[in-house]
């Protein structure tokens, strides 16, 4: 099976041998660029001057640009933006909002990696409309193959801004050459960059399942832009024409405010004032002149692109007179400033759209970086503010993001959480590492302890050092650690399937979406396999999106399951059908199962709305699954929940049940429902089609949703959380029931507390009071073994207020025990108090 980076290679060789096919050579011609090939390379480009390499810097020398830009035009960052935006708009194109970094409506990826992520699978594939077209964009987005390059390169980073050219047309209205014209309108007059100073690469681009070829546009040896004619899918290793033609351009943000000011790092113009607090902060010395002349030569440090680092460093050294030991000396320490600020901001914006880290998937590298934050602070003994340093990014990015500032009190609190569980890992750590001293330690075993105990391989070389043995951290350590994390882990929601031959059957017509309480109904038969029965139309729903298949009859025939296959329904029943194909059938459905389900269904959804309310922003739903007697949902969170918080939820969703709140159902194109509702719809999973089923619980909940519902939160009846627990690092479970399943329960404890209260001869209100007082008795007369003349008949107690579920669970915790046990304890612990006492 070819590799993505396979498949691009070949694609790569057959435009560069075909480039009047595939680009844009008009244009380039037009304005006198003439191709070439590097001679170090061998890679094509175009230039006016006639040149013997490339414009790649490991080609053309490094970094020639800092304190030497050849754009007229200096941009701060937020100008940039501001810039770009106007130039492309008084050429055609709409500026439009960022997506969220958390790509919820992206089933292809779990972070938003490029601006043209935004609009994967479903606009790119031609199903659905985009928000605009043309459009630009300024999409944050999130990388981690790039860690151990951050701060080391000066250019490389983990959260950057793609501000993002796009276009979606059909085949007979797609211009390359205009696109082009139109990027050099941007650079000409926007960055002020004339002709003479770019270099252009032929090159291709692949990823999210697409592939195109691109022009790259390099300027003294930094790759300024790229912009990607993307015009194929790739479907089993085969590349297919799209249906539409895509153009995509993409342009770093922060790699076009460096270019033009030409300044010392792409950091320094993208957080300055950060980095002015931290320079103050830590009271780092640094060597403006080494910094200087270290520079240009930093992109020969790509972890990625380079063999052997070490001998980057000594030739780096040579080049500057300097030992290669003294430079990492000057240099490391200011690195882990710049990874510090880069860091903070990446977990900044990744966190305040909802993304936590934790020990699984795209988490476990948000773990990753804030983890090399807390450690070099610890490495260099820094006193550092990390929520300060939160604060000025936010307060710096409100003119683009004033989200962020909004969602910032939520940020710290989960960084806090964060650090803690980074300190104890440390203590921790020293225990692991004091037994591992006398081992030789490979880079598979550090790999190996970072990723299964958290332990840093700085704190390993460190306690390593202190008796005098060497261990050699991988430069691209980080990078590894990663790799073994970017397959996302997502736990998807109930979806059963059976594949039959069901080819020429049409789409079944669902009716259970015109009435979800219609119970009966008539259908034509449209194929019979076994005791599979296909019908023209249904009222029956099949297990999908967590919520279970319904149940009920096809004239007298039983049927126990029920499924979807594409967009066909299946009812299976108990035995071979008594009709033929073609027969018009008679179905009833089981409304009490029915009516259970829908009451978990809206439920789930209303606890999802409390859960975010209570907790904070961050809440999503990763799961859910609805059963007749009972159901879950499990919620993005970074800790396990307190009785207070389940009791706050609980009475919040009880509140939104009491308010009778009309549910809303209705389908709207997914274009119209992003637009209106935000990317927050998709909770769970993402639908196909281009029209949403959307669930509106006015001002309360929006999600898209195919399942069946109640009309108003009135119906719900009450709602009872069972129990809640953590099931993984960043996931809580939250088991509850509601309308008769609630009831049922509530009777069930009310039930168990009117027996102990019995076996207590008290109150109700009197049974915690009692409890203790028999618990303390029990524990002196079974336990210590002593024992009194004294009559044990147990005096009054205080009463208690509360409800019954709280005054049983009060008294489980009193007798350690569950609720259901404490008749049964209440009962021993009398029996054995009158057993010692007799004897």
């Amino acid at each position: 099976m070819l590799s993505e980076k396979e498949i691009k290679q070949n694609f790569k060789k057959k435009i560069t041998k075909y480039p009047e096919k595939y680009f844009p050579i008009k244009t380039l011609k037009d304005l006198k660029f003439q191709r070439q090939q590097c001679k170090k390379c061998k890679n094509f480009f175009w230039s006016i001057e006639k040149q013997e390499v490339c414009g790649d810097p490991s080609c053309s020398g490094g970094f020639r640009f800092i304190g030497n830009s050849p754009a007229k035009n200096k941009l701060d960052y937020i100008g940039t933006w501001k810039k770009f935006s106007k130039i492309h708009q008084d050429l055609g194109y709409t500026p439009i909002k960022r997506y969220p970094i958390v790509a919820k409506w992206n089933p292809t990826t779990e972070y938003t990696i490029a601006s043209i992520a935004a609009f994967q699978p479903f606009v790119v594939s031609g199903e659905i409309e985009p928000p605009a077209n043309p459009l630009v964009i300024p999409q944050l987005c999130l990388r981690f193959n790039d860690i151990d390059n951050v701060g080391i390169t000066g250019a490389h980073f983990s959260n950057f801004c793609m501000m993002g050219q796009h276009a979606f047309v059909k085949p007979k209205y797609y211009n390359k050459d205009k696109y082009l014209q139109d990027h050099f309108t941007w650079i000409n007059k926007g960055m002020g960059i004339l002709n003479t100073d770019l270099t252009i690469h032929e090159d291709a681009w692949i990823g999210g399942g697409n592939l195109g070829n691109s022009l790259e546009f390099f300027s003294r040896g930094l790759e300024i832009s790229n912009q990607v004619y993307m015009q194929y899918s790739i479907e089993n290793e085969k590349i297919k024409e799209l249906k539409i033609k895509v153009l995509d351009m993409g342009q770093g943000q922060e790699r076009a405010a460096w270019f033009t000011q030409g300044a010392s790092t792409a950091y320094d113009v993208t957080f300055p004032t950060v980095l002015d607090y931290l320079k103050k902060q830590t009271g780092i010395k640094i060597n403006s002149n080494l910094i200087r002349e270290f520079l240009p030569y930093s992109s020969f440090l790509n972890a990625d692109e380079v063999g052997n680092i070490e001998n980057s460093w000594k030739f780096i050294g040579k080049k500057l007179n300097i030992d290669s030991e003294e430079l990492k000396n000057q240099i490391l320490p200011l690195a882990a400033l710049y990874s510090i600020a880069e860091h903070l901001r990446a977990l900044l914006v990744a966190i305040s759209d909802s993304a936590l880290p934790s020990n699984v998937g795209g988490g476990y590298n948000l773990r990753i970086l804030a983890r090399r934050c807390f450690s070099f602070m610890d490495k260099y003994k820094w006193d550092i503010d990390i929520n300060k340093i939160l604060g000025i990014h936010a307060s710096y990015l409100k003119p683009l993001y004033q989200e962020l500032s909004e969602n910032l009190w939520q940020v710290e609190k989960i960084l806090k959480v964060e650090k803690n569980k980074y300190e104890a890992t440390k203590q921790k750590s020293k225990q692991i590492v004091a037994k591992l001293i006398t081992k030789d330690i490979t880079q598979n075993d550090l790999i190996k302890l970072y990723d299964s105990d958290g332990i840093p391989p700085e704190i390993i070389k460190e306690e390593f050092l202190n008796i005098g043995k060497q261990i050699k951290i991988p430069d691209n350590f980080y990078a590894k650690v990663s790799e073994l994390h970017e397959k996302k882990e997502q736990v998807h929601a109930t979806k059963k399937e059976e594949k039959l031959n069901l080819d020429e059957i049409p789409e079944t017509d669902l009716l259970f979406y015109k009435n979800e309480k219609q119970t009966e109904f008539e259908a034509k038969v449209l194929k019979i396999i076994e005791n599979n029965v296909i019908l023209d139309k249904t009222c029956f729903y099949g297990t999908s999106g967590g919520q279970l298949h319904d149940i009920g009859y096809l004239n007298d025939n039983e049927i126990i399951d029920v499924f979807k296959q594409n967009n066909v329904i299946v009812h299976k029943l108990n035995k071979k059908p008594n009709f033929k194909v073609n027969s018009i059938v008679k179905g009833k459905i089981n409304w009490d199962r029915r009516y259970q389900l829908m009451q978990h269904h809206t439920t789930t959804h209303i606890l999802n709305a409390a859960a975010k309310f209570v907790l904070g922003s961050h809440v999503n739903q990763a799961s859910a699954f609805k059963d007749v007697d009972k159901a879950r949902i499990d919620i993005t969170h970074y800790d396990a929940l307190s009785s207070e918080e389940i009791k706050k939820i609980e009475e919040m969703a009880n509140e939104i049940v009491n308010k009778k709140i009309k549910v809303i159902k209705s389908f709207i194109p997914r274009t119209e429902a992003e637009k209106k509702y935000g990317m927050l719809i998709y909770q769970g999973g993402v639908p196909i089609g281009k029209n949403l089923r959307i669930v509106n619980i006015e001002s309360i909940d929006v999600e898209a949703c195919g399942g069946t519902h109640l009309d108003n939160t009135e119906e719900a009846g009450q709602i009872k959380i069972i129990k809640s627990n953590k099931i993984s690092d960043s996931i809580v479970r939250i088991e509850f029931k509601s309308g008769k399943a609630a009831l049922l329960e509530l009777s069930k404890e009310s039930t168990l507390l009117e027996e102990v209260a019995s076996t207590l001869n008290c109150s109700k209100e009197e049974v915690p009071g009692r409890a203790e007082e028999l618990f303390n008795k029990w524990k002196n007369v079974i336990k210590k073994g002593k024992f009194s003349i004294e009559d044990f008949a147990l005096t009054s107690a205080k009463k208690e207020q509360g409800s019954d579920q709280e005054l049983l669970k009060k008294t489980a915790l009193i007798f350690k025990t569950q609720p259901e046990f404490v008749p049964k304890t209440a009962r021993r612990f009398l029996e054995e108090i009158k057993h010692k006492k007799i004897n």
